[in-house]
């Protein structure tokens, strides 16, 4: 049977950063068919100018699909708010079995063309927001019959030419990886830790910004994401320390057919 047969997740509940759209809106709605409970932990409470989406419309979409969604303001740059809506998630859903630490901050940029704040930005979000965001929910994940803790960061490639373009981010997404590798260590027996990265661009609104129009033709669904993180949440927590790209853990999963994911035919 397809490994999407059984409802896996009916009655677990994930604690995903940056759920408001995108990426971590794909991975709450592929669990929320099953029945799961989602804390959407994002900071877009009012409608953004250029960005679509906020908690309380993912909210609604992952109700639809089936799943039970918890919207809570969280800036992953602020501790309480972090500490608050974990609270809040085991107040109404019992326990936290997943976080999923999706939220991030990107500026492509090379060293002299990227402005302090935004260096600080991406420190903060990626690397303080997820290591402060794992250490508030372990004492919760610890507690879960099958926990994990999943990234969205790179394997990390100390080959020179992932840095030159935009050194600050590849750190700063590496500082996530690194969350990882650590971790998967401590906690190895207790709680899963793994990373996923997709293999190509994905289109997210994060994307139209960076790549401007046409960009989308470049890209594949967070459908693909979504599918992948679904593959590796439920698998048993001995399953841990994992740096995965999308792609070849579909093709270990059986999936042939690679073209439903492209956003462009062909």
């Amino acid at each position: 049977p397809s490994p999407f047969t059984f409802r896996k997740l009916a009655g677990c509940t994930l604690f995903i950063t940056g759920a408001s759209r995108g990426i971590g809106k794909a991975i709450a709605l592929k669990a929320a068919k099953d029945g799961a409970n989602i804390v959407i932990a994002a900071k877009t409470a009012e409608p953004h100018p250029t960005l679509p989406g906020t908690i309380y419309t993912a909210a609604a979409e992952i109700e639809a699909a089936g799943g039970k969604a918890l919207p809570c303001i969280v800036n992953v740059r602020e501790e309480q708010q972090i500490i608050h809506a974990v609270e809040k998630a085991v107040k109404t859903f019992g326990g936290i079995d997943i976080l999923v630490n999706n939220a991030s901050a990107i500026s492509l940029t090379g060293t002299l063309e990227t402005e302090t704040k935004k260096v600080n930005l991406m420190m903060d979000v990626n690397v303080r927001g997820t290591y402060l965001t794992s250490k508030t929910c372990l004492p919760y994940l610890r507690k879960s019959r099958n926990p994990h803790i999943l990234n969205l960061s790179p394997p990390m490639n100390l080959n020179p030419m992932w840095f030159k373009n935009h050194c600050a981010y590849t750190i700063s997404k590496y500082g996530m990886s690194m969350c990882v590798l650590g971790m998967a260590e401590e906690f190895r027996g207790e709680v899963a830790v793994n990373a996923l990265w997709p293999k190509t661009a994905i289109h997210t609104a994060a994307m139209d910004m960076l790549g401007g129009s046409g960009i989308e033709k470049q890209c594949r669904k967070t459908d693909i994401l979504a599918d992948a993180a679904y593959c590796i949440l439920t698998k048993p927590k001995s399953f841990t320390g994992n740096f995965i790209i999308d792609e070849v853990l579909l093709r270990e999963e059986g999936i042939k057919d690679f073209d439903v994911y492209a956003i462009a035919p062909g």
